[in-house]
């Protein structure tokens, strides 16, 4: 029977619970240590942690901003299962773009009739996808976390400084939210190439239950200097009142392409930006 009234979110997505759950298996666990080598707790050599806090954070805000000067495909999976099996998906894939003008805009190109019975995704999920799970840390929201280096880490074929960070202040009655978790930082550009945690707070009402799984998006190095999420699983048991459901969601980020115009400006010899290349 559906219940419209009790609006649950996951992955930061919101969800409308709609039939009893069943228990579902308690194995289900995004895996933050898959890629990982031993945590090694030494200091950075040559840096201070802040120094190190302040130059990633920097790095991160030119990121966020390069991001917006590119357009990409945005593809999502949003499935529960009952044990092994997958007794309902959500699937679209949205080609992101930008007008003349750069203006963002969402070109739905695959979108099969959803099969969920037990949760219907609503309008705050796209934002999650876009804004939330492709965690950014810049120098202006530094203030908003504590922030507690955990040592240094190879990670596939990266060696990482590791950060566990956790909001100073969270509003449990549906205030801003906020990612809690660790981060890794290449440590050659300086820029977080793996991000595992969940969104919070988390919210328990009458009404509404807003329950966010645990998360790990990777990044990928694109034109050879920015590092853009391009892979985010999450694998988790969310214990609803009414009963526990077992989620897992994909999002894919690719064909990313830089857009703008391609003449060039020459001031004194040296090429300025023009818009074809994010700043530097």
């Amino acid at each position: 029977m559906r219940n419209p009234k009790l609006a649950l979110s996951v992955c930061a997505l919101t969800f409308v619970f709609l039939l009893p759950l069943a228990l579902v298996g308690q194995s289900a666990e995004t895996n933050c240590e898959d890629g990982n080598g031993p945590l090694n707790p030494a200091q950075p050599q040559g840096i201070t942690v802040q120094e190190l806090i302040q130059k990633f954070a920097g790095k991160e805000a030119i990121f966020k901003d390069a991001r917006n000067h590119y357009t990409y495909t945005q593809d999502v999976i949003v499935q529960t299962l009952d044990g092994d099996t997958v007794d309902g998906e959500f699937h679209q894939t949205t080609d992101v773009l930008y007008d003349d003008q750069g203006r963002r805009i969402e070109k739905v190109t695959y979108a099969p009739q959803s099969t969920l019975q037990r949760i219907i995704m609503t309008k705050e999920d796209f934002d999650d996808f876009r804004n939330r799970l492709p965690f950014v840390l810049t120098s202006q929201e530094l203030g908003e976390y504590n922030i507690l280096y955990a040592g240094q880490q190879h990670v596939d074929e990266l060696d990482t400084y590791v950060f566990d960070i956790a909001p100073k202040k969270v509003d449990k009655n549906g205030g801003p939210r906020y990612f809690q978790g660790r981060i890794w930082v290449d440590n050659r550009d300086f820029q977080i190439v793996k991000t595992c945690g969940k969104n919070v707070p988390e919210i328990r009402k009458k009404n509404e239950e807003n329950l966010t799984p645990k998360f790990v998006t990777y990044r990928q190095q694109i034109d050879g200097q920015y590092w853009f999420p391009t892979y985010t699983r999450a694998d988790d048991v969310l214990h609803f009142s009414s009963g526990d459901v077992e989620v897992r969601e994909i999002v894919k980020y690719s064909n990313y392409k830089r857009f703008g115009v391609k003449t060039k400006i020459i001031y004194g010899g040296e090429v300025k930006n023009n818009g074809t290349e994010p700043p530097k």
